[in-house]
């Protein structure tokens, strides 16, 4: 059975309690962050359904939100997810060369993991940073204004690090 990590249920219980009796599903954003983060980047139906248990709703209320928001994996990724913004602004300034060039240099497609599990792509939609495009976002941090030469120096920045990107530095699971 899967279960939270020491620190992880305290950080869960927390995160509930900030909710009136009855109001804990106002909980699912940051326990579904939470979650993803403690169980290798990604939901599996059984996560979701624990996520479910903690907050005592039925588990397909857990899925619709896991499934509907780009920012929740369904399935394994890699330790760095490349997340790479579709939407007009990016589009119009490169984006689709940034992707393609990703996918050369990493041989896989999007939606896929490369071969030693580092890297995911992925593209999204909007990630509101329509100034600053074309841009990514792996974990919580943006790369933005993105050329061919910034994201080779981004994935090899990013071989080296040691921890999964996460969006758990943000100030919601935090505080």
């Amino acid at each position: 059975m899967i279960e939270f990590s020491k620190e992880a249920k305290a950080k869960a219980d927390q995160i509930i309690g900030r909710y009136p009796q009855g109001k804990q599903k106002s909980a699912m954003l940051p326990l579904l962050h939470l979650a993803q983060s403690e169980f290798d980047g990604w939901l599996s139906p059984e996560v979701m359904d624990y996520v479910a248990s903690l907050m005592a709703v039925k588990p397909i209320e857990v899925y619709e939100v896991a499934t509907f928001y780009s920012m929740f994996n369904t399935k394994p990724v890699g330790k760095c997810l490349l997340e790479v913004c579709q939407t007009s602004s990016c589009w119009l300034r490169g984006s689709n060369e940034i992707v393609d060039h990703i996918r050369r240099k990493l041989n896989i497609e999007v939606g896929e993991t490369s071969a030693d599990g580092m890297f995911t792509l992925k593209t999204v939609e909007c990630l509101g940073s329509c100034g600053t495009a074309p841009m990514l976002q792996c974990g919580a941090d943006f790369h933005e204004n993105l050329t061919v030469e910034k994201v080779d120096a981004l994935i090899d920045e990013l071989k080296n690090k040691k921890e999964r990107s996460s969006y758990l530095k943000s100030l919601v699971l935090n505080s």
